[in-house]
């Protein structure tokens, strides 16, 4: 069994094996289970019922993670996106003031509209179309957002009202934990001991329940929350999407989720070496799978799904097939029943994690032609909107508009190709939509 396991995952010829995909899953999963408590209280603020949405998130990523790794073999996690939950929650349900069952189904309804775009294989055009200097930009735009992720939920970057940002208080201890994780993984990592990032997370744990910076659970089993309250309500109400100012919030959650996760995927499968002559392997199983998960996300009530980057801290590790994908899959299914040791895993024990992913997805920028500047300038814009306007479909919108502009004034439009002209536009049609009140 472990054999066909090994053959059917080609453990040997991307030079990885069980112990480093399990130990790749179980840091995925380490670094993005934060998402188990998150989404609950982004969503329960729209009135939904936070435990509905525990196990509706729990169950959807777990999907996401097994068709990801079963069908298209990548070593990348699914769960629901960040920052588009937010959108779901105070702009269309507190904002708008439609009911949470009516945003759902427009979350259903976008994510039908995003298979129908897999199907026809325009998802996998796009990725396809896109120079490699600007694939590169984005992995490495990628890693410097995750990064400052890290820097900020560790305390280590906080807003500044004079400088916009600036350094943390050093005189709060969770900071120092933050500090003496990031520390720890530095050093493991320099002296290349296998799972240095795991091991630096184990180790911040440890240091922050000693120093009482990390409570320690008193319990560790808990029961699973029902699923009732939010069970099929997309599907139900579907029949509610039927103003203009609703089929804005259904091309909003499509347009976001479709440039997030296809830049997510892009810069995740460039991170782990999929990529081959511009071409990423099985990239159509990969964005079906995708596109599924927000499918089923929505029935059983969670807002749109996604790649995550936080799938990076595995790939770190070692993790090249869709093998780490199903363990961390497994785990999201343990995990509805040990929520409360998932407690411990506090931003300080992730954000160390994050900027060392950072670190090397930012190696991509070498592989960027900065000699030629109608390249470098959309390059550049894509690297730095990323973390700046805290959005990766933000980021790539900067590049994606600036690039066919820099390569007609070079007198190299003609290099162009028709889809990345189109994509300019469709991202000016975006960021519009996205300004419109």
């Amino acid at each position: 069994m472990t054999n066909k396991i090994a053959q059917y995952f080609k453990f040997d010829e991307l030079g990885t094996n069980f112990r480093t995909e399990t130990l790749a899953g179980l840091t995925t999963f380490i670094s993005m289970v934060y998402i188990l408590f998150v989404n609950p209280s982004v969503l329960g603020d729209s009135g939904m019922d936070k435990g509905a949405v525990f196990t509706a998130t729990a169950l959807a990523s777990a999907f996401g993670c097994f068709v990801m790794g079963i069908v298209a073999r990548y070593p990348i996690a699914l769960s629901s996106s960040l920052g588009i939950n937010a959108f779901f929650s105070y702009s269309v349900v507190i904002g708008m003031g439609f009911p949470w069952q009516t945003a759902l189904a427009g979350v259903f309804v976008a994510s039908i509209l995003f298979i129908i775009l897999t199907a026809f294989k325009l998802r996998e055009k796009i990725v396809d179309a896109i120079p490699r200097d600007l694939k590169m930009a984005i992995a490495a735009g990628i890693g410097l957002f995750i990064a400052f992720i890290g820097l900020s939920e560790g305390g280590l970057v906080v807003a500044n009202k004079s400088n916009i940002i600036g350094l943390g208080p050093l005189n709060v201890g969770t900071t120092w934990l933050t500090i003496v994780g990031l520390i720890l993984t530095l050093v493991l990592m320099s002296a290349k001991v296998p799972g240095a990032i795991f091991i630096g997370m184990v180790g911040t744990t440890i240091v922050g329940m000693f120093t009482h910076l990390i409570a320690v659970p008193s319990h560790i089993v808990s029961g699973v929350p029902s699923l009732k309250p939010t069970f099929m309500q997309a599907f139900y109400h579907v029949t509610d999407i039927n103003s203009l100012q609703l089929v804005v919030v259904v091309l909003t959650f499509l347009l976001v989720t479709f440039f997030d996760t296809t830049g997510t995927l892009v810069g995740l499968a460039e991170q782990a070496g999929l990529v081959k002559d511009n071409k990423i392997p099985r990239i159509g199983k990969a964005l079906a799978a995708d596109s599924s998960t927000m499918v089923v996300g929505s029935l059983l009530g969670t807002s749109p799904m996604g790649a995550f980057v936080e799938s990076s801290a595995g790939i770190a590790v070692g993790g090249r097939t869709g093998f780490t994908a199903i363990i961390t899959g497994c785990l999201f299914i343990l995990g509805m029943f040990f929520s409360p040791l998932l407690a411990v895993v506090s931003s300080q024990v992730t954000a160390p994690a994050l900027i060392i992913v950072g670190i090397l997805m930012a190696q991509s920028m070498s592989g960027i032609d900065w000699k030629k500047f109608e390249i470098a300038a959309p390059a550049f814009l894509i690297i730095i909107g990323m973390p700046l306007t805290y959005s990766i479909s933000d980021g790539i919108a900067l590049g994606f508009i600036t690039y066919p502009l820099t390569m007609i004034a070079a007198k190299r439009g003609k290099q162009v190709g028709p889809i990345m002209y189109g994509l300019a536009v469709v991202f000016i049609i975006f960021l519009w939509i996205l300004n419109t009140k």
